[in-house]
């Protein structure tokens, strides 16, 4: 009996349910794409809703940038006093007297009006907007080594946002021309940040598969931030109330609109807030309609990787979380050093520098048409968006070689066009379609070779050759301005040389639709074996 009520008591201590194994009790250790694939959804309504909000970022960069068109233009003149302009000063200010002409619209109109930025001044204008530039090339390497570091993203593109609402007022209470530079250099050098953090913040928390459709959708903000501006302008024609008006969205955007953006789940990630960094990943799942399970948990791609070489040889996942180490060490000597990388960097420094002589220099060229100056921007602005989305669209359809060729070609033929036409009669309105129809072709080149110059070369130097090739874009932009204020014929005839001359270096670049992004130098030689 003792024996029978024992065993009873053995088979009461029994658990019904076997113990956990080991495996099942785990954590899984996960990196953010493989989470966005698996639980979190790659672009559901969370992400729609905050690249929506994030990538507006893009038309304050804009206004910024763009408001230079309208505000250093030159306003229409008449004579005075009886005076024959024709006979005059042969229809130029520089044969005529101060007290022989005066400016339509008053001083108030533009810089050039209020500070005479005419005849041997002219080359202040492109010295104002090269320098805007320069501050940009210059802010772009400051808020983007910050947003990796201490800022974080959201933390600096509040910063910029702050930055050019202040700058941008205080350019409106310029008291002379040099306080106007330096203005304009400090609001260049917040604003080269803007679309740095804005375009990193938008596209970080998005899936792989989506990420790269995403981000050249970003380009369609700007250029409604150029056409909203083209409206603004038309009602504020005075340079200083322009600047004060295009300035307040900025001020605006921080306070109706980033508190609803969230910093990025990788920045959280890599800064050791891996807390915040899940949380975030959850309200991510929870908005897309998911869940994400208790066991799943984030580490670095490095971390994921070592877990998943120690438990099994699952190359599937492999593929979606290793980081290459190389990828942290290449730097643009190794690029150089090495025959093939150091061609493709040359064509690429020269095409990119090229294109963005083009694109700006088309932009800021509007002032020199003699036709309606806002309705001009608004036209370039619209041409824009379907030449994006044409780009969007044949780029894995014909490659981006015979693209980028097409494009620049297509552009340089216009130019070319434009440069023979006069600015009287209707000459100077086929003279404007072919400027609109430039900016249509070189627009469609700036949105594909972000991505083309990225797969030309192998992980461990990409962010360093990539970067080198927008330094040149950016020293194309600086190049811009000056190009624009030798008028007449000769700026149409340089951005047709240039878009021309891209399109032929462009014929020395491979291919790479379908092709592997090699990770390293070996690869990309045995790739080319």
């Amino acid at each position: 009996m003792a024996a029978t009520f024992s065993s009873l008591s053995d088979d009461l201590h029994t658990p019904i349910l076997p113990p956990p194994s080991k495996s099942s009790t785990e954590s899984e250790k996960i990196c953010i794409d493989e989470m966005l694939e698996k639980y979190c959804g790659e672009f559901g309504k969370w992400q729609l809703k905050h690249f929506i909000l994030t990538s507006l970022a893009w038309a304050l960069e804009a206004f910024h940038t763009m408001v230079m068109i309208f505000a250093d233009r030159e306003p229409d003149w008449s004579c005075v006093n009886g005076v024959d302009c024709a006979g005059g000063g042969g229809g130029s200010l520089c044969g005529m007297k101060a007290s022989e002409w005066e400016w339509i619209g008053g001083k108030a109109a533009s810089t050039v009006s209020e500070w005479s930025l005419i005849c041997g001044d002219k080359f202040k204008v492109g010295l104002v907007q090269a320098l805007f530039f320069a501050g940009c090339m210059i802010g772009a390497g400051v808020f983007g080594h910050l947003s990796d570091s201490s800022l974080g993203r959201k933390g600096s593109l509040l910063v910029v946002c702050a930055l050019n609402a202040i700058f941008g007022f205080l350019t409106a209470f310029s008291p002379n021309y040099w306080t106007y530079v330096l203005l304009r250099v400090l609001t260049g050098f917040s604003t080269g940040g803007v679309g740095l953090c804005a375009f990193v913040l938008a596209t970080e928390p998005i899936g792989p598969s989506k990420r790269g459709m995403a981000g050249m959708s970003t380009f369609y903000f700007f250029s409604c931030g150029i056409a909203i501006l083209s409206g603004i302008a038309y009602a504020f024609q005075t340079w200083r109330t322009l600047y004060i008006v295009s300035s307040i969205p900025s001020l605006l955007y921080i306070i109706l609109v980033l508190p609803f953006v969230s910093e990025s789940p990788r920045w959280y990630l890599v800064r050791g807030r891996i807390h915040e960094a899940t949380k975030l990943m959850s309200t991510i799942a929870s908005s897309n309609g998911k869940h994400l399970p208790d066991g799943a948990f984030l580490a670095l791609d490095e971390e994921v990787s070592k877990s998943k070489i120690a438990t099994n040889d699952d190359e599937s996942n492999l593929i979606n979380c290793i980081e290459n180490k190389d990828a942290q060490i290449g730097s643009i000597v190794d690029v150089i050093q090495y025959p093939v990388t150091r061609i493709r960097l040359f064509l690429a420094v020269v095409i990119n520098f090229s294109a963005s002589v083009v694109y700006y220099g088309l932009s800021l060229n509007v002032a020199n048409l003699e036709t309606n100056l806002y309705m001009n921007v608004l036209l370039n602005a619209v041409a824009e968006m379907p030449a994006f989305t044409i780009t969007a669209v044949l780029l894995d359809r014909f490659g981006r070689k015979p693209l980028t060729i097409g494009t620049m070609w297509f552009s340089g033929f216009f130019c070319l066009m434009g440069s023979l036409m006069s600015n009287i009669g209707v000459w100077k309105i086929i003279k404007m379609v072919c400027g609109v129809l430039g900016i249509f072709g070189m627009a469609g080149t700036y949105n594909l070779l972000f991505i083309y110059t990225a797969e030309l070369f192998p992980t461990v130097v990409r962010n360093a050759a990539l970067g080198t090739a927008t330094q040149a874009a950016q020293m194309g932009a600086i190049l811009a301005p000056f190009v624009v204020v030798l008028g007449g014929w000769l700026p149409f005839g340089v951005f047709a040389a240039c878009g021309i001359l891209g399109g032929m270096f462009a014929f020395y670049l491979p291919e790479t639709l379908n092709m592997p992004l090699y990770d390293t130098f070996n690869g990309l030689e045995a790739g080319l074996a």
